[in-house]
């Protein structure tokens, strides 16, 4: 992770530069930055519209008891692209709008609601199931797999290496 944010870093102010550079030798220098100035300033104002929308949909789902979940992803959609509207630059502007308008972001929320789950779940979309000495599906592996517990301690039997097994025969009561 720490990689894609390094390498981003670096890749992208040359990415902006060069947009910036080609903009100004299509239209010009001054009505390159004067363009530059007025998508900060529409940014600014949808960030402020949004921003304020989405906060008072997060305050009414939480008045109303119900999980926020799309609020939360739109108001982490909304500082994303607002940060990336702070941001001089064509190409930057260009995703950050992307991510604020409201035609666009349910895209970009789904999107992002496939990448926490990637991130959650992990490779195989497991979840551990707490107690249980196993594993079910919903959410992510942590500990070792092996071991009888999802935070790689032991069973309760203190054994390791999976749930206690009892060696037994189901017996159906309504066949008898």
């Amino acid at each position: 992770m720490l990689r894609w944010v390094f390498l981003a870093l670096l890749v992208v102010p040359i990415i902006e530069i060069a947009a910036i550079i080609a903009v100004g030798r299509v239209i010009g220098g001054w009505q390159t930055l004067l363009l530059l100035l007025l998508e900060s300033a529409l940014g600014a104002w949808i960030v402020r519209r949004e921003g304020s929308r989405t906060w008072e949909a997060l305050r009414t789902a939480l008045r109303s008891g119900r999980m926020p979940s799309r609020q939360l992803a739109d108001a982490a959609l909304v500082l994303i692209g607002g940060t990336l509207l702070l941001t001089p630059g064509f190409v930057t502007d260009i995703v950050g709008f992307f991510f604020i308008l409201p035609l666009t972001r349910p895209v970009t929320r789904a999107w992002l609601e496939a990448a926490v789950a990637r991130r959650l779940l992990g490779p195989m979309g497991e979840w551990p199931a707490a107690g249980m000495g196993g594993r079910a599906t919903g959410g992510p592996t942590s500990g070792d797999p092996t071991s009888g517990t999802p935070w790689g301690g032991p069973t309760t039997s203190g054994r390791g290496g999976g749930p206690d097994i009892v060696p037994g025969e189901v017996v159906d009561r309504d066949d008898s």
